[in-house]
């Protein structure tokens, strides 16, 4: 019998049927990264999206299926961890804007829903490529359109948007030469097939599924992506709520005031935060013109709490209670860093971080858990620092789930964050305190040492599983057989065009000794240079150097 219809029971059924297939494939996806280094996670950031997604939805008591998509969007937003996840975030927040106000939904409505879907993941990377994740949530949106009009049954359409969708990763390669050279498709898209084969056999189950929440820890493994903040200069701080329904605006209006505004208040200001929540659209932005944020967030509703303060004036006079559950004033910049191995983390906290999340490689914190670490820190404006590529976009994510004012400096290893909490001047304005801290990572340059764990060509390197990898600021420069002659080329390869300091911290493969040996060998190549050696103790990576 055709499936002319699906209500909340069978999308409840059919999240937890795609999730339960990422998960069972999360070793699989990790091992599509591109780099062949043991730190490939896509699959684990997205099993933790889709997972927190199906949790939300499986807990919700309304057989509606906008609500069972509201819930669900909502628990991938709070458990998006790594680009990967932050985007699938926003494919279930897009299909969830699509279905608002539906109790079922037929092809037709599914297919707009999915169209939605593709349109607010584009939305949410700042630079899109072809070639990824966002190409194959198009070609679903896409291929849900083709049949949805000429097939009503939505078993038919959604096995129709799989195979489409299936066809178009087989294509990754040819679009992003990265995935050709290195012989493997899209790992985040391969996620999204998964999912949708997962939902797809879930579709005609008459009861309920049971959530798959264990993984294999050992297959864990990390994909970049890449975001660039907002430098120019903005003086005041100004926040407001809008009152949608005052103005005879109807809460689904809030949609389009949301929208609307976070694509205008970047044009005049940064640190821009729009959350809507029950008619009620709350807006913070760091702007030199107050008034025209406010002119236009008056075309959706009356404007309350309405907040401007000048960051160059004003003193540290705020209510604790405002940021903190300390007793302690507040302090008008507090840090949050992600770091992994105790002794990386010991030398945060001790250069002044509030807080310090452990994670990193191999385990991305999620949106959730950044945002409660910044909520702990005692100070009006929380600087992030993630410490790698892949943690930047979820940081950013983590700025919109709390109600300080968050500002993320991307950094994209250990040595940048040291140097930015080095730089970190607590008197100065906090943009001049981000512009310095921006400076502070031009200046270093990062090596890292780790094993390759399987054979491949990249770049025109012919790497065998088991070679030690010398890794130049994100690029793999050349391979060597053994840790210690690997590391003494990339340092030598690092201070070719000259350099004041050499950091190094050792972690898992690596000792004390050992990278003392390593400093005795560059004091002699190298007199003028001064070395530093910490105990890091981070995973995955025996050295990670750094050259000022």
């Amino acid at each position: 019998m055709a499936l002319i219809k699906i209500d909340g029971r069978i999308l409840k059924n059919m999240f937890v049927g795609g999730s339960n297939e990422v998960t069972r494939n999360t070793g699989a996806l990790n091992a599509l990264n591109v780099f062949p280094v043991p730190d490939g996670d896509t699959g684990t950031n997205m099993g933790h999206t889709v997972r927190a997604a199906a949790k939300e939805a499986i807990a919700g008591v309304s057989p509606n299926i906008a609500a069972v998509a509201k819930a669900a969007s909502n628990g991938a937003l709070r458990g998006a961890r790594g680009n990967s996840g932050v985007i699938l975030s926003q494919l279930f927040r897009g299909f969830a804007r699509g279905l608002e106000g539906k109790s079922v939904a037929n092809a037709e409505e599914l297919a707009e829903a999915l169209a939605k879907s593709s349109e607010m993941a584009y939305k949410a990377v700042m630079k899109p490529k072809e070639g990824t994740m966002l190409t194959i949530g198009r070609a679903m949106a896409e291929a849900a359109h083709e049949v949805a009009f000429d097939e009503q049954d939505v078993a038919e359409c959604l096995s129709f948007v799989v195979e489409k969708s299936d066809k178009m990763l087989q294509k990754t390669p040819q679009m992003l030469p990265v995935l050709k050279q290195a012989g493997v498709v899209d790992s985040g898209g391969m996620g999204i097939v998964l999912f949708l084969k997962g939902a797809l056999a879930a579709l005609n189950e008459s009861g309920d599924i049971e959530l798959i929440e264990t993984v294999d820890e050992s297959a864990e493994q990390v994909v970049a992506g890449e975001i660039n903040p907002d430098d120019i200069k903005f003086a005041y701080c100004t926040e407001f709520l809008i009152e949608l329904s005052s103005a005879g605006h109807s809460p689904g209006h809030s949609q389009n005031a949301e929208e609307t505004l976070r694509a205008y208040l970047p044009t005049i200001g940064d640190s821009v935060v729009v959350i809507e929540d029950a008619g009620l659209v709350k807006v913070h932005v760091h702007t030199n013109n107050p008034g025209k944020a406010m002119e236009k967030a008056l075309q959706f509703g009356m404007l309350v709490n309405i907040k401007i303060d000048n960051m160059k004036a004003q003193n540290a006079d705020l209510s604790p209670t405002d940021f903190s559950t300390s007793n302690e004033p507040p302090k008008a910049v507090g840090i949050v860093a992600v770091a992994s191995g105790a002794g990386t983390v010991e030398l945060f906290k001790g250069l002044g971080a509030g807080y310090v999340i452990e994670g990193g490689q191999s385990m991305n914190p999620s949106a959730e858990d950044i945002a409660r670490a910044i909520d702990r820190v005692n100070a009006e404006t929380v600087i992030v620092l993630p410490n790698n590529k892949n943690i930047t976009l979820t940081a950013e994510q983590a700025g919109k789930l709390t109600k300080k004012s968050v500002r993320v400096v991307p950094t994209k290893n250990v040595p940048q964050g040291v140097a930015c909490m080095v730089a970190n001047d607590e008197s100065a304005d906090i943009q001049a305190n981000i512009d310095g801290m921006n400076e502070a990572i031009e200046a270093v340059h990062c090596g890292q040492i780790t094993k390759a764990v399987r054979d491949t060509v990249l770049n025109g390197i012919d790497i065998k599983e088991g070679d030690f990898l010398c890794i130049y600021d994100g690029e793999i420069a050349f391979v060597r057989k053994s840790l210690q002659s690997a590391a003494r080329a990339l340092a030598d390869h690092m201070l070719k065009p000259g350099g004041d300091i050499v950091s190094v911290y050792h972690g898992e493969g690596a000792t004390a000794d050992s990278a003392e040996k390593l400093g005795e060998y560059i004091a002699q190549k190298h007199p003028d240079i001064e070395f530093e050696v910490y105990d890091g103790g981070q995973p995955i990576y025996s050295y990670v150097m750094s050259v000022e």
